[in-house]
């Protein structure tokens, strides 16, 4: 997990399986509610596979970029427009960002 003040950076929040070697979507929702509660939103990079938003407040956001490569630039705007207007509407806003593996894209 990468963190700055109002930026995480983090692996996919999974659930089954998965969970055992990536973040487990329950235990991610219970940290971003006890530390950020109602200040958070999720955006999730991940082209491959999406998960069930309720974990988060419905406060996810999907930018579809492929593992391996690089967003287009209409998809680059678009995220870092809505980044800055979710940080801008209160100081104590933060975002959650994620692809597969936390590292790729």
């Amino acid at each position: 997990v990468f963190s700055t003040d109002r930026i995480i950076a983090m692996s996919f929040p999974s659930s089954g399986k998965q969970s055992f070697y990536r973040n487990p979507i329950e235990e991610v929702a219970r940290f971003l509610d006890t530390k950020h509660k109602d200040h958070y939103k999720v955006y999730n990079l991940c082209s491959e596979k999406g998960y069930d938003p309720k974990y988060f407040h419905y406060r996810v956001e999907r930018i579809f970029i492929d593992d391996h490569n690089v967003p287009a630039l209409q998809d680059m705007l678009k995220f870092t427009a809505s980044v800055r207007e979710w940080i801008n509407q209160d100081e104590k806003n933060i975002i959650a960002i994620h692809c597969k593996g936390g590292k790729g894209r």
